[in-house]
């Protein structure tokens, strides 16, 4: 969670990012093997897979228990994107198709495609039958066979074939995102043996995610519909369909509905039922996040996640929220923290040297930060693996020891000791002992300080440009900022517009940037993406920081490649020790709650999913409290 700031997360919104959400964080669940269905029968017809052991729901089951199959259809919510993937953007779209590099993709798109698997929000990794209603794997154990639905079809009636699902993987994988086009590459084969069944061969090494990414997240596409089309152009209608809404009014960069396909062919399927019940959902887009919450107070936006510290504390106090129209509700939250922090930019010579990094990470007082800024509702980040069994605690055991010597030439002798913990402070403001500390560190970087500012090795002075698309976490730099400048550091922010900062980032033009990390609970080749040298220099990649380093490529090797539960917690562990160490980002916070406000338009089920809010799956809307709100639905 984040003290005010956008956030680009790889996992979506119920609903409302590009993805299934196939990356669902774990925590302490016994992974079984890096062939995590060594324990399914070759040739068996299955109603699920799931790589964490049984499945919680039989063959036979009716719908999952988190929903409310008796809801009602009908109303609207409106609200924003709150967690955004590929290319999409928090405040702003200029194209329908967010599935490829070109463009800011518009929120929700992933509302109108129907995928091979649905995913379960009360379980592990769980996926059931949606547009396949089997799933078989073959004798050699690396193909999987997806039988379709004979009733599985798009919004214009037309049917849903293998041919279909052949085009859609093809093109992502070959003209797709490459943040899902990588992990898609790891797939040998795609063929359709006949108009219902899908083959899919995966390359020797593949990840466990492949699978998922395959059956779960990526849409199904019409083949026809894309005829004498370029995939990869900015899109400006809303492309054939299949899933439960279709694309309504939209206005680049402005707002975008989606209405509910009342004849849907899987609104019966176990998978489906109860859920999806509002007939028009739409993400409004403002330029900052103090303007969309005027909007909430005007009942503009119905729905929203707030993520700023100040205002839950001081700004809900509006007589909407005194006589009740407006419900509050800070709600917990199972899934463990991504990790947050200021990504230096190491393809810029200035942050090149650890030392450098480090310094500058001690100028950061999270303390004083937490209880002036953000009113002591935070807990700091320390890592990627916040809130799981995987984040490195205490010296390395004999397991971690073995992957990490090869290496210890190349490593600061800190890998092989306590993780890197960051200093706390007494939040007075006052750092004088860390300031001296970091102007040492620097000193032994080979820096100077002439004229009261530091001077690299270079002759040039030391600057740092913090680039953001949002005032609201300008205070929180400031802070920061102001620290930084006492030692002879110039620190600036910089603010642009969505898309120069989507384009900058995209290109890694750019000194320091915030970005959020999910990290994957199963082996995947996914990781690379965000620390692998293969994409430090690729445009659009998520290794913001530019990690290249042969120790963190091998601990990658290591994770994806694990045969165990605990080979990839080792494997992880030793990761998390290096990238700590190297100091490619400044660790921010997390907050193991989520805060929601809303216009007392609604109810929801009564079992709450464990995962994920639910709010656009499974509420529906109550028109007498509409009329109870003064409003009109």
């Amino acid at each position: 969670m984040m003290g005010g700031s956008s956030r680009r997360d790889f996992l979506k919104a119920s609903g409302a990012g590009a993805l299934a959400p196939f990356l669902s964080a774990l925590a302490g669940v016994p992974l079984l093997a890096r062939d995590a269905f060594a324990q399914i029968e070759t040739g068996t017809t299955l109603h699920g897979i799931s790589p964490f052991g049984e499945l919680k729901y039989g063959p036979d089951f009716e719908h999952f228990d988190y929903v409310d199959p008796a809801a009602p259809k009908g109303g609207r919510i409106v609200t924003q994107l709150s967690q955004w993937s590929l290319n999409q953007a928090p405040d702003t779209f200029d194209t329908l198709n967010a599935y490829v590099l070109r463009g800011n993709g518009a929120a929700g798109m992933g509302l109108t495609f129907a995928t091979l698997l649905a995913g379960s929000a009360d379980e592990m990794g769980a996926y059931y039958a949606y547009a396949a209603e089997s799933i078989t794997l073959g004798e050699d154990r690396s193909t999987w066979r997806f039988t379709l639905r004979p009733q599985a079809a798009f919004h214009d009636g037309t049917p849903i074939t293998a041919d279909d699902v052949v085009f859609s993987l093809e093109k992502l994988r070959d003209e797709g995102h490459e943040n899902l086009a990588s992990t898609l590459r790891q797939i040998e084969a795609i063929e359709a043996p006949d108009a219902r069944t899908v083959s899919v061969r995966l390359h020797p090494l593949a990840g466990i995610s492949t699978v998922f990414t395959v059956a779960a997240g990526c849409p199904i596409m019409s083949r026809a519909w894309w005829e004498g089309r370029t995939f990869d152009a900015t899109l400006s209608e809303g492309p054939l369909g299949s899933g439960p809404y279709r694309v309504g009014r939209y206005n680049f960069g402005t707002f975008i509905e989606f209405d509910r396909v009342e004849d849907d062919w899987a609104a019966d399927l176990p998978v489906m039922r109860g859920r999806f019940n509002f007939d028009r959902i739409r993400f409004d887009y403002f330029r900052d996040r103090n303007a969309s919450f005027e909007a909430f107070k005007a009942g503009v936006i119905l729905f929203r996640e707030e993520f700023t510290s100040r205002n839950w504390a001081s700004d809900y106090t509006f007589p909407a929220i005194a006589d009740g129209r407006v419900k509050t509700a800070e709600v917990p939250d199972e899934t463990p923290s991504a990790g947050q922090a200021w990504f230096f930019n190491t393809r810029r010579e200035k942050f090149a040297d650890p030392k450098v990094r480090e310094a500058i990470a001690l100028l950061f007082d999270f303390e004083w930060t937490n209880k002036n800024i953000m009113f002591n509702s935070y807990e700091r980040s320390m890592s990627f693996y916040e809130m799981t069994e995987h984040k490195a605690v205490g010296r390395p055991d004999d397991a971690e020891l073995a992957l990490l010597e090869p290496f210890r030439a190349e490593l600061p002798d800190s890998v092989f000791a306590e993780p890197f913990v960051p200093p706390v402070s007494d939040a007075s403001g006052r750092i004088r002992e860390r300031q001296r500390d970091a102007i040492a560190l620097l000193e032994a970087a080979g820096c100077t300080r002439q004229g009261g500012r530091i001077v690299l090795p270079s002759g040039e002075r030391l600057t740092i440009e913090f680039l953001n698309n949002s005032q609201t976490f300008e205070p929180h730099h400031n802070a920061f900022i102001r620290n930084l400048r006492q030692v002879g550091i110039d620190a600036t922010y910089r603010l642009v517009d969505a898309s120069q900062y989507s384009l900058r980032t995209r290109q890694f033009d750019f000194d320091m940037i915030v970005s959020r990390h999910s990290m994957s609970p199963y082996p995947s080749r996914g990781i690379r993406q965000s620390f692998g040298s293969e994409s430090a220099n690729a445009p659009g990649s998520m290794n913001m920081a530019g990690v290249a380093h042969p120790a963190v490529d091998a601990m990658l090797d290591k994770a994806i490649g694990a045969e165990s539960w605990e080979a990839f917690r080792t494997a992880n562990r030793a990761l998390d020790r290096i990238l700590r160490a190297q100091h490619y980002y400044i660790f921010q916070w997390y907050k193991p709650t989520r805060w929601l406000a809303y216009w007392d338009h609604y109810d929801r089920p009564e079992v709450a999913q464990r995962f994920g809010l639910g709010v656009l799956d499974t509420w529906w809307t109550r028109p007498d409290r509409i009329q109870a709100t003064g409003m009109s639905g």
